[in-house]
């Protein structure tokens, strides 16, 4: 039995905080690089706040592994773009016994 099928070219992004002079900071994103992927879909559900609607669908990213430290290995408070598509990642878990892929359980919120 093979492993996962890393088919999807996603771009791993991180946070970049910016002071914004009045004690405050802005944030923007930063690309860390391309990692192919397995996206697989969880589950979805709608929800609505200040009268506003939006869809909510978990998925189940699975990934090559890195080193611990390597800044290609993905963290819970990043996220994948993948076009103007964004995941953002909830956990970070290994797959399996032996450490070669990474799960990353994540989230993409869009417009009803």
């Amino acid at each position: 039995m093979g492993g996962p099928v890393l088919r999807r070219k996603l771009i791993l992004e991180g946070p970049l905080r910016t002071a914004d002079g009045a004690g405050g900071f802005s944030q923007s994103w930063a690309a860390l690089g391309a990692l192919w992927a397995d996206v697989t879909l969880r589950s979805g559900r709608r929800t609505e706040a200040f009268d506003v609607e939006t869809s909510l669908t978990s998925y189940r990213i699975t990934v090559r592994a890195a080193a611990p430290n390597a800044p290609s290995r993905p963290r819970p408070g990043q996220r994948f773009r993948d076009g103007s598509r964004l995941f953002a990642i909830d956990a970070v878990s290994e797959a399996g016994g032996r450490g070669h892929y990474l799960i990353c359980y994540a989230t993409e919120e869009g417009a009803v």
